[in-house]
């Protein structure tokens, strides 16, 4: 973000909902967010055409977008891209002459059979271009994954399609950085060379991470089973990531309760709920939800007997809410 934006003239397409990490550091760095809507109807998936009105848009009001943001597997929304998608996104990208910066943190985290994660440096080689096509940095990070580090921070990027004069810039700027903890190092190294085929411990780890995974894949189902049910709540499937992304028809008389605290509904739901059961999820207005829906993002990484405890809470709570309003 740091070196593709020069002014607020400078644009970024980012999806909405989306990650606040990415907003906020195009403000951060004088640039201006050019926000394109995922589909909640269809499954939170990206319509090309949508991206390609918010890019006409952006250019005509004087914008020079140089970048479009892609998360996948979705955070907080939870959707992974078919390839079909992906490969339209490509070439949009690659036609329009865009820096593709693909979140992919969470590629270890699908739970579908008819989804399959393929890097977004994959899906352009496959259809026949490389570094003098197109510009692509990939994110990864040892946080998310079926390792879930999240108290040990440390990621990296791979960065294609970029001259050796900018590819020194960037590092200059890296390396004014301090030198992140020992820890996150080690995993970081770990992240990038696991075991392999022959290791002794290969078959243990992938063993691991499998059960890890059919887990996650149980819970993700659970969840967005359980706020489907509940009445005027809906949540899409949670395909990948680590969260269901439930939408909230709130009654009239919370909307007006939830102004009347100076709150967003969403939020006003969240703290009665954090209030009444302990339990921590977080509003969807935090993630630029479209106007005038209500949303609350709910991680699915508590284990499968807590789920289990949660779920009852969740329903009491619910019933309740919506009978007072």
């Amino acid at each position: 973000m740091q070196i593709l934006i020069r002014s607020q003239e400078d644009g970024v397409l980012c999806p909405l909902p989306e990650y606040p990490l990415y907003s906020a550091s195009i403000i951060l760095h004088g640039g201006t967010m050019v926000p394109y809507n995922l589909s909640e109807d269809g499954d939170w998936g990206l319509e090309i055409f949508e991206v390609k009105r918010c890019l006409e848009e952006a250019r005509i009001a004087g914008l020079t977008v140089r970048a479009m943001v892609i998360i996948n597997p979705g955070n907080p929304t939870g959707q992974v891209l078919s390839v079909t998608n992906q490969e339209e996104i490509v070439e949009f990208c690659r036609k329009e002459g865009l820096v593709m910066l693909a979140d992919e943190v969470y590629q270890d985290n699908v739970y579908v059979e008819d989804r399959k994660f393929h890097s977004f440096k994959k899906v352009a080689r496959s259809l026949g271009y490389d570094e003098n096509d197109i510009s692509i940095v990939s994110f990864h990070s040892v946080s998310m994954g079926f390792s879930g580090e999240c108290g040990r921070r440390g990621g990296y990027m791979e960065i294609c399609g970029f001259g050796d004069d900018v590819m020194d810039e960037i590092r200059k700027v890296a390396s004014v950085t301090l030198c992140p903890n020992i820890g996150g190092q080690i995993l970081t190294s770990l992240a990038m060379d696991p075991p392999k085929l022959g290791d002794g411990c290969f078959e243990n780890f992938m063993a691991e991470k499998e059960d890890i995974r059919l887990s996650l894949a149980k819970r993700a189902k659970t969840l967005a089973s359980a706020f489907s049910s509940l009445e005027g709540m809906t949540c899409n499937r949670v395909e990948g990531a680590i969260y269901a992304f439930p939408r909230i028809h709130l009654p009239a008389a919370a909307i007006k309760a939830a102004k009347a605290e100076g709150m967003s509904p969403d939020l006003f739901y969240a703290c009665r709920l954090l209030d009444a059961t302990g339990i921590a999820v977080v509003p969807g207005s935090g993630f630029h939800q479209a106007t005038g829906t209500w949303h609350i993002r709910c991680t699915i990484l508590p284990g499968e007997d807590k789920i289990k405890v949660m779920i009852p809470r969740l329903k009491e709570f619910h019933e309740s809410f919506m009978n007072e309003f």
